[in-house]
């Protein structure tokens, strides 16, 4: 808002008044907010920063369990046991708050199966392939895991953006700008008053005068 579009009344000025206080306020909101989000995304950097590490080590572990069955059992005992598999992965996609935000909140159930419950037969499959299961399904759980927290970090990165430019356009341009009017006003209010008393001055001199 320019100053030069106000109109110097003190009826504005109680109204700019208002405005430069609840604009105030907001500011210091925003920047809890802003501040805390950045707590936040620090943490969730890190447990990112694990997850990450996790997943290249669950991924190693299970290709090398899957080698080693290929290369005792062969290539056609791992693919039937793994055609025979049963259940399937389910995945649960929700939402949870941080700071007000409502961030991903992602669930995979049946990704642990039991000897039984996979398909193929206990008896006629090995313990290497058996490995090799279980080290896959362990790799998938941490993806699934990954997946959450690398999304709920993209989330504060741009939430904390949105925030950031917020606490910016009210610190260097909305309140600012508001001061301005509420100078303006002021100036134009008091030049008006003195312009008024010496209006009013040089009636009373003029009436004295005329007397």
């Amino acid at each position: 808002m320019s100053s030069k579009e106000v109109t110097p009344t003190r009826s504005v000025l109680l109204d700019l008044k208002k405005k430069i206080k609840l604009s105030q306020s907001g500011y210091k909101i925003m920047k809890m907010k802003r501040d805390g989000l950045i707590i936040e995304f620090f943490e969730v950097m890190e447990k990112a920063r694990k997850m990450r590490a996790g997943v290249s080590s669950d991924y190693e572990a299970a290709m090398e369990k899957i080698t080693i069955a290929r290369v005792v059992e062969g290539e056609i005992a791992v693919r039937s046991a793994a055609y025979a598999l049963k259940a399937e992965p389910q995945v649960k996609l929700g939402s949870k708050s941080i700071m007000g935000m409502m961030v991903p909140k992602v669930e995979a159930t049946a990704i642990h199966t039991n000897l039984v419950d996979k398909g193929y037969g206990v008896i006629s499959t090995s313990a290497y392939i058996e490995e090799a299961a279980v080290a896959f399904e362990k790799l998938l759980d941490t993806l699934v895991r990954a997946a959450e927290i690398e999304t709920t970090m993209k989330k504060l990165l741009d939430e904390i953006e949105k925030t950031k430019r917020r606490v910016n356009a009210l610190e260097f341009k909305i309140i600012p700008e508001l001061k301005e009017s509420e100078r303006f006003v002021k100036f134009r209010l008091e030049e008006m008053e003195r312009e008024n008393t010496t209006r009013l001055k040089h009636l009373k001199r003029k009436g004295e005068a005329a007397e």
